[in-house]
């Protein structure tokens, strides 16, 4: 089964002392106290904890998190980053969206989705598939290969990133079209 974001948090969390000489509640304390830092960029948090302190990238996005957290930020849902992804322009890509999710999640027990901003990333062992609304016409489908099947709308990505080929959908009707791309990308990136 993959790890959940809160698992790795909570390993990251129990071996933070060993690793960068502070607790968490230490290192919290610290940003808070001496950093400058608004605590809620938690983009400026890791900056300064990278380039102060030469914390490990881990434990600079657990260490943010916990600042950003004790300053009333709270992290959205999955559900929430969906909806706000799929509202105004792209709100008719919504059943596309719903259609990829259910065939992706329907790969097997061990497919988890997550929150971010512009897409929504799906993850076994990895993150094989990340689906986002790019244009108000069409959603984009990157997906991580090892070995890419032969596919006739597959195309090299070209963005960074773990998607390496993406796929353009504009209706719902062509998911199912896409189920042997999107099986061997979970199966590619699985245990």
């Amino acid at each position: 089964m993959a790890t959940s974001p809160d698992d790795m948090r909570a390993a990251v969390t129990a071996s933070m002392a060993d690793r960068t000489g502070r607790t968490l509640d230490a290192w919290a304390t610290l940003v808070h106290d001496t950093s400058g830092v608004d605590p809620l960029d938690q983009n400026a948090v890791r900056r300064w904890l990278k380039d102060v302190h030469g914390v490990p990238q881990n434990s600079r996005w657990t260490i943010a998190f916990e600042v950003a957290e004790r300053a009333g930020w709270v992290r959205p849902d999955v559900d929430g980053y969906v909806d706000r992804q799929y509202a105004g322009r792209t709100a008719g890509l919504r059943p596309v969206y719903d259609a990829l999710e259910a065939a992706l999640l329907g790969l097997g027990e061990d497919v988890r989705r997550e929150g971010r901003s512009t897409y929504v990333p799906f993850v076994r062992a990895r993150q094989f598939a990340a689906v986002a609304a790019t244009t108000a016409t069409r959603v984009y489908v990157g997906l991580r290969f090892v070995d890419p099947p032969s596919h006739p709308d597959l195309v090299p990505a070209k963005a960074p990133g773990s998607a390496t080929h993406k796929v353009g959908v504009t209706h719902v009707s062509q998911v199912e079209g896409l189920l042997p791309l999107l099986r061997a990308a979970y199966e590619q990136n699985g245990r």
